[in-house]
């Protein structure tokens, strides 16, 4: 058993925070004990005091690209379409180079730790070798993932079309590979549907039956990908319709990036699976795709994380997409106000926390029995102007560096910046 004390902040649920000042939070074998105002009468436990500071959840992201983060902050002048064809896919060629791959996705995953992003779901490419690496890495960090070998045989640059045989044996090999892994586990990864025939999609939704295992894809992140997605397949009535027919939906978690043009009928399924739908606010402002209904998808029953999309977006801090999410409900409002409403930052900080650690199991909170991935928070209050716990909490996430994450803890264990060091 360990003690910390400091100002624990924690969502109690979508719309509330549970906030616990000069407390102290008790940590068992890896697991919350329990949250104390006074320190408990426990014998011989050590205490690690970090005062004021704040101690929060390690945050949660539900989609991001690990082979874009070298583009990162780059190449940001074209819209979707073109900013795949012209930038993206020809970075994401170079990881047929094993040794490439290597040094993208150690960098990767030292920043987004030290990001504080603990939990997260990633693409990777068409390369099994390079998304073995990645997965393994992660594994061996004790980091939660749902990483996926991406799938196209269409409509793709040659360098990065298989052939369909060849992109379900390598999945399946993949699959078989890391399936038992106890962190860091295999998701199907169809690219969208535009990218995939019929038969690929149908042979990995056989996969996902056989292996139990869920699927990520972007669904209905821009008009045109809508447009053509219903063009390529009539019959499944919209794009999330495509993926259940092919049998994808219903083995494991259902995560679908972006859904900000969702029909009535793609809600209704996601809301049948339980789906997540994933928004990427930064993504939003550069790739300029759209702007999700968050608030009103909400109240409809999604289940919404929160995904920095590198490389759409610039860099990996969940808390600075927080801030970003309050920001796009106000515009969305504001240019459309029918239907819609604004989100309180308790919303998307649930959103980033708790909502999108439920995918891993009991990650995202600081509830006992909940693992003690955790944060903590120093370093952003003035001397001259008290702010209350939560108001240093959402300054973190407006205005916030990854200098004013004093700690990092995973299950319990105090963790270094670096990939795979302990503190």
């Amino acid at each position: 058993m360990e003690l910390f004390h400091g100002n624990i902040i924690t969502s109690k649920n979508r719309n509330e925070l549970s906030v616990w000042e000069d407390s102290y939070i008790a940590v068992d074998h890896g697991l919350v004990e329990g949250i104390y105002p006074q320190m408990p009468e426990f014998a011989d436990i050590p205490v690690t005091d970090y005062g004021e500071d704040l101690i929060i959840p390690a945050f949660s992201d539900l989609h991001v690209h690990a082979p874009q983060y070298p583009q990162r902050g780059t190449q940001m002048d074209l819209l979707l379409h073109d900013w795949l064809h012209q930038y993206t896919f020809p970075l994401e060629r170079r990881f047929e180079d094993p040794e490439f791959a290597r040094a993208a996705y150690d960098a990767f995953l030292d920043d987004m730790l030290e990001h504080g992003t603990m939990h997260a779901v990633i693409f990777g490419t068409i390369h099994r070798e390079a998304t073995g690496y990645l997965i393994e890495r992660m594994e061996r960090m004790g980091l939660y993932g749902l990483v996926g070998k991406v799938n196209m045989d269409m409509d793709s640059p040659d360098y990065l079309c298989e052939t369909t045989e060849d992109s379900l044996r390598e999945t399946e090999t993949f699959l078989e590979r890391y399936q038992s892994n106890r962190t860091a586990k295999p998701i199907l990864t169809p690219r969208f549907a535009p990218t995939c025939t019929w038969k690929l999609l149908k042979g990995l939704g056989t996969l996902g039956y056989k292996y139990q295992t869920g699927v990520q894809t972007h669904l209905v992140e821009s008009l045109w990908e809508a447009q053509q997605a219903k063009k390529l397949y009539p019959e499944c009535g919209c794009d999330t319709g495509i993926y259940e027919q092919a049998g994808l939906l219903g083995n494991g978690p259902v995560v679908g990036a972006h859904f900000i043009f969702p029909e009535d009928e793609d809600i209704r399924i996601m809301k049948k699976y339980g789906g997540y739908a994933v928004q990427c606010p930064d993504s939003t402002n550069n790739i300029l795709a759209g702007i999700m209904r968050t608030g009103a998808l909400a109240d409809e029953g999604i289940r919404i994380g929160l995904g920095s999309d590198i490389a759409g977006a610039s860099n990996l801090g969940i808390y600075s997409q927080i801030a970003r999410s309050v920001q796009l409900s106000k515009y969305k409002v504001f240019y459309e106000p029918e239907g819609n409403r604004t989100i309180s930052f308790e919303e998307a900080f649930y959103m980033g926390t708790k909502e999108g650690g439920a995918l891993f199991g009991k990650t995202g909170s600081l509830e006992p029995g909940y693992a003690f991935d955790a944060l903590v928070i120093g370093g952003i209050a003035d001397r001259f102007y008290k702010l209350s716990p939560v108001q240093l909490l959402e300054r973190f996430c407006y205005l916030g560096e990854t200098k004013h994450i004093r700690a990092r803890y995973l299950g319990g264990r105090k963790v270094c910046k670096t990939a795979g060091g302990t503190g």
